[in-house]
């Protein structure tokens, strides 16, 4: 990800180039916009959202909502940051502040909540982070920082409130050469041990919170001046409101659904936008769902079973990624439902099929 003359040889011939993974080196993509090739979605966009920190200086700056944070570089740091989030009014402390009203609070102060500590670069599904249960807890603060110093001093950590959601969601955006938007349909998700188990689209939400969603993502993607897709990862709260908890520069697993349930796929999007060619509808063809076929037991030969029962049900789409070895837990393939009458129902086929899929010991 860091080879500059590797970047350079690929681009040659090249009209565009993009990428996948927001964790390629910056002076790559630099060494290739020199060359004037564009770089789509944007310099900008990789380098803010590949550090944490930088991303939610980003967030802050545009007014976005987010958890309460702190950036930690050294073990006092994460002390003093632990102790600032977990002040807040008796009885809970508040998702949002900022420095001095963590420090000043209202009322009887108390330490509450959870604190999540995770490396600014780096990290991927859930790994990169520790959970901190209780923030008062010496030898609690002491785990994390053993776990997370050597992240500490390559880059810094985020250590952020936890906040108490109701469901997770995700808007999948695209934006084109002229800065024209398009958000796809808000995605429900759900994630395991920071692994996306499902996702549901249209997300059974008010159409009010719908469409703010949709606009929040479009005015990052405004603000990062992207061409090409990008995702915006939240959490929507108990008391009905909207807080920013990541963002993708690309195509997102959380908006696979699309292949099979939008008229046009995030990915077919995708490459529309960076080739300068018109955005295609991002209409819903109805309730769909998405399961992702995870990996279990040791590691081996990758060999699927059960394909043709899970296929028996006529809705039901099966993508496998063609990884060729498989693990506890690593992420193989999806299976979709599109066309069902509900979202639960297109939910409750997909898990079943899915259930049918096995991989051979």
């Amino acid at each position: 990800y860091d080879s500059v003359a590797g970047a350079l040889e690929l681009a040659e011939g090249c009209a565009v180039v993009t990428y996948e993974l927001e964790h390629l080196g910056a002076a790559l993509v630099r060494a290739i916009d020199e060359l004037g090739i564009p770089v789509r979605p944007g310099l900008l966009a990789l380098t803010t959202t590949q550090d944490r920190l930088s991303e939610r200086r980003f967030l802050a700056g545009i007014g976005a909502p987010v958890a309460a944070w702190r950036e930690v570089r050294t073990r006092v740091d994460l002390e003093a940051g632990a102790g600032e989030l977990a002040i807040g009014v008796e009885g809970s402390a508040p998702a949002f502040d900022s420095a001095s009203q963590a420090a000043s609070g209202l009322g009887a102060t108390v330490l509450s909540g959870p604190l999540r500590l995770k490396a600014a670069i780096g990290g991927y599904d859930g790994r990169g982070q520790v959970r901190i249960a209780d923030p008062a807890d010496p030898a609690e603060l002491e785990a994390a920082w053993l776990a997370m110093a050597p992240a500490a001093a390559q880059a810094g950590l985020l250590l952020e409130r936890e906040l108490d959601f109701e469901a997770e969601l995700s808007v999948v955006c695209a934006r084109d050469v002229d800065g024209r938007v398009l958000a796809y349909p808000v995605a429900r998700n759900v994630h395991d041990a920071g692994i996306l188990i499902e996702s549901v689209a249209p997300a059974p939400i008010k159409p009010v919170l719908a469409r703010e969603a949709q606009r929040l993502a479009e005015s990052i993607a405004t603000e990062l001046a992207v061409v090409g897709v990008v995702t915006v990862e939240l959490f929507l709260l108990r008391d009905g409101s909207l807080a920013v908890n990541e963002l993708a520069p690309r195509v997102h697993n959380s908006g696979h659904w699309t292949i099979e349930g939008a008229a046009t796929s995030q990915f077919e999007q995708h490459i529309r936008a960076i080739c300068g060619l018109p955005l295609g509808d991002v209409l819903a063809h109805g309730p769909t769902a998405m399961v992702n076929l995870l990996g279990h037991g040791p590691v081996r030969d990758a060999r699927l079973l059960g394909v043709r029962d899970a296929l028996a049900d006529p809705l039901a789409h099966l993508h496998v990624y063609d990884k060729r070895q498989v693990f506890e837990r690593r992420k193989m393939g999806h299976l979709t439902v599109a066309g069902a009458a509900t979202a639960d129902e297109a939910l409750a086929r997909a898990r079943a099929a899915c259930a049918m899929l096995s991989w051979e010991a």
